[in-house]
C-alpha cells in the first residue's frame, strides 16, 4: 500500500537519472517475486492453507487495477509537482479512506475521530509545507496535475478499504480464521503487474518515451539501478541505496498491511501519516549520501504538536453514562 509514494520520494531524493518509468515497472515486478516467494514458504510451513488460497480472486483483481492506476497517475503527477505540493495533496488520501469506509463498510465516525483526522492532516501540512511556498507551487503546477494527484489518492483510498473488506469477508468464508496477509499482497501485486504491462503503451506515451524505444529505456534504467556501464551519471549510491530502499519499502508495506488487518484502513493511514514529519526530521541529520543536511521547516514543531494532538483526539474514547468507555476506536486484533 502507498508503495509508489515512497518510490517517488526516493527517486526525487536520489535522482537516478529520473528513471521514473523504470522504477514503476521494476516496483511491480519486485513485489510479485518477493511476495510469492514468501507465500510459497508459508504454504510449505502450513501457515497458508488450501482453503485460504481458494478465496475469490475478483477482489484481488480490482485491488491490483486500483494499485496500478494509483501508481501510474501518482508518479506522472509527482514528476510535475513540488515536494511540498505533493505533501499537501497527499492528505486527501485520508479523506478518501473515510469516504469509502462510510460507503462500503457502513462505518460511522464520531466527532472526535473526524476532528482527530483533520488535525493530523493539518499537522503534516504545517510541519512539512510551511514556509516552502506550497501554495504558490500548487498555483504554478496546473489544474490537470493537481487533479491527477488527487485521483491517484482516490484509487489508493479505494484500494486500502477494499483490502479491509477482503479481510472481513474472508473471516466469514474461513469460519473465523484469518486470511494470511501474503495472499492479499501476492495476488494484488500480480494483478497490478499485469495491469501495468497492459498499460505500457499508454504509460510510455505519458512519459514521452516512444514505445519502440521502451526496451532500450528499460535497459538504461537497469544499468542505472545497478550502476554499471557508461551511462551512470546521476546514479550515485546505486546499487546499495536502491536495494536498501527496496528492502525497507517491502517491510514497510508488509507492516502497514498487517496494521490494516488488525485495525482499519483509516488507522493504518494515520500511522503512515505520522511517519512524514519523522522522515523530514531524519533528513536534517548528517546521513551518508544526503550531502548537506536540510533545515527544518519553519512550522515543524508547531505542526508536529498539532499532529500528536490529532492522534490523541482520534484515540480518545468518550465515557458512557455508566462511566465505562464506548467501543474502542481501534478493534482488537483477530486471531492469526
Amino acid at each position: 500500500m502507498m508503495s509508489w509514494k515512497h518510490l517517488v520520494l526516493y527517486i526525487k531524493g536520489f535522482s537516478l537519472q529520473n528513471k521514473h518509468f523504470f522504477f514503476l515497472i521494476f516496483g511491480s515486478c519486485r513485489y510479485v517475486a518477493v511476495y510469492y516467494s514468501i507465500l510459497y514458504f508459508r504454504y510449505r510451513a502450513g501457515t497458508v492453507t488450501d482453503e485460504m488460497l481458494s478465496v475469490p480472486k475478483m477482489p484481488f483483481l480490482i485491488a491490483g487495477v486500483l494499485q496500478a492506476l494509483a501508481a501510474a497517475a501518482g508518479m506522472a503527477a509527482t514528476a510535475n509537482l513540488s515536494g511540498p505540493s505533493t505533501t499537501v495533496l497527499s492528505q486527501t488520501f485520508l479523506v478518501w479512506q473515510i469516504f469509502f469506509s462510510i460507503i462500503f463498510l457502513r462505518r460511522r465516525y464520531s466527532v472526535n475521530q473526524i476532528l482527530g483526522c483533520t488535525l493530523v492532516a493539518l499537522g503534516v501540512v504545517v510541519s512539512v509545507a510551511s514556509g516552502s511556498g506550497a501554495a504558490h507551487s500548487l498555483k504554478e503546477a496546473g489544474v490537470f496535475w493537481i487533479l491527477l494527484m488527487v485521483l491517484s489518492y482516490l484509487f489508493q483510498g479505494a484500494d486500502t478499504v477494499l483490502k479491509e473488506v477482503i479481510f472481513i469477508d474472508s473471516q466469514k468464508r474461513l469460519k473465523g480464521a484469518s486470511l494470511d496477509l501474503f495472499i492479499v499482497n501476492s495476488y494484488g501485486s500480480a494483478f497490478q503487474a499485469i495491469c501495468i504491462a497492459l498499460l505500457l503503451p499508454f504509460l510510455s506515451k505519458l512519459w514521452g518515451i516512444p514505445f519502440n524505444q521502451l526496451g532500450s529505456y528499460l535497459k538504461d534504467g537497469a544499468a542505472c539501478f545497478l550502476n554499471i556501464g557508461t551511462m551512470t551519471k546521476g546514479c550515485e549510491g546505486a546499487p546499495l541505496l536502491p536495494l536498501l530502499f527496496v528492502i525497507a519499502n517491502i517491510g514497510y508495506n508488509i507492516a502497514l498491511l498487517r496494521l490494516l488487518k488488525i485495525s482499519s484502513a483509516v488507522v493504518s493511514s494515520l500511522a503512515s501519516t505520522v511517519s512524514v514529519p519523522i522522515a523530514v526530521f531524519l533528513f536534517t541529520l548528517p546521513l551518508p549520501y544526503l550531502g548537506v543536511a536540510s533545515s527544518l521547516p519553519n512550522g515543524f514543531m508547531g505542526g508536529t504538536i498539532i499532529l500528536v494532538l490529532g492522534m490523541l483526539v482520534y484515540s480518545w474514547a468518550p465515557q458512557g453514562p455508566n462511566g465505562s468507555h464506548t467501543d474502542s476506536v481501534i478493534p482488537s486484533p483477530p486471531p492469526t
